[in-house]
């Protein structure tokens, strides 16, 4: 019987990261204790990061690896012989998690029929577990009706101090739905902030392991990245962290739904 894993907390993003740049973010990030690796299809970086992945002799029964199929594989004749290709880049026989990477624009396909596709894909034993990712709520009433809750293991969506998404991840929560966050640093901004500095600088701790340390907290799994070996070291520590009481409501009070990733043609209508 094949182990399932649980979707680890702590993992490394690669978004934005390709060819030399994410071998090297792969390698030193495994090296460092990483074992969750987050990838896509559009980032261009599957065959990078497979390419890592085999070198770093890390085996493949100690990693998590997370792909996403891209909007123009959702049809059910294109996901499975997308995500086949995917195997391939990454070396490997299947993935431990697959999502959905948007909701596909103006329901050009349907939540029912690439939903279905990808549960396939699962019952094929390509991919151990199957999720979404920006799936507002509407879309994940749809993806439930679809396959079942059982079959939805995390929605990945921004989540940052300044976009907390309450009822997304208040609804997600009622429905038994994990969830992921992605821009958990707000791209660096979030670093910035006093009240973040202010908690950073009483835990004798980072901005950054603040941050990721908050969402932690809050039951989500977070997916930072960095090409820099001394930041993917200590982001790594975020895990170590305790946040207090104080902490928690400074960091809830920051919240102002500041969203940083909407692409035009591609972003659902947001709750």
């Amino acid at each position: 019987m094949m182990k399932i894993m649980t979707i680890p907390a702590f993992g490394l993003g690669t978004f934005r990261l390709k060819d030399d740049v994410v071998i090297a973010s792969v390698k030193t990030a495994l090296e460092l204790g990483y074992r969750a690796i987050d990838t896509a299809q559009i980032y261009d970086n599957e065959a990078a990061g497979g390419q890592a992945i085999a070198e770093s002799g890390v085996a493949r029964d100690e990693l998590f690896i997370t792909t996403k199929i891209w909007i123009e594989n959702l049809s059910k004749d294109k996901l499975i012989a997308r995500l086949k290709e995917s195997l391939q880049k990454l070396r490997t026989e299947y993935v431990d998690l697959t999502l959905i990477h948007w909701p596909s624009p103006n329901d050009a396909v349907a939540v029912e029929e690439y939903m279905a596709a990808l549960l396939e894909a699962k019952r094929q034993g390509l991919t151990r577990q199957m999720g979404i990712s920006n799936f507002t709520i509407p879309l994940m009433e749809r993806a439930i009706a679809a396959v079942g809750v059982e079959n939805i293991a995390t929605n990945q969506i921004e989540l940052s101090p300044y976009l907390q998404n309450r009822k997304v991840v208040d609804w997600a929560s009622e429905h038994g739905i994990h969830i992921t966050s992605y821009m958990t640093l707000a791209y660096g901004k979030a670093l910035k902030d006093e009240a973040i500095a202010r908690i950073a600088a009483k835990h004798n701790a980072t901005p950054a392991q603040v941050i990721l340390a908050w969402a932690m907290g809050e039951g989500y799994a977070v997916i930072p990245s960095s090409t820099r070996r001394e930041n993917l070291a200590s982001n790594l520590k975020a895990q170590e962290l305790q946040l207090d009481e104080d902490d928690r409501l400074a960091i809830a009070a920051l919240d102002c739904h500041d969203r940083l990733v909407s692409p035009e043609g591609l972003a659902p209508e947001w709750d």
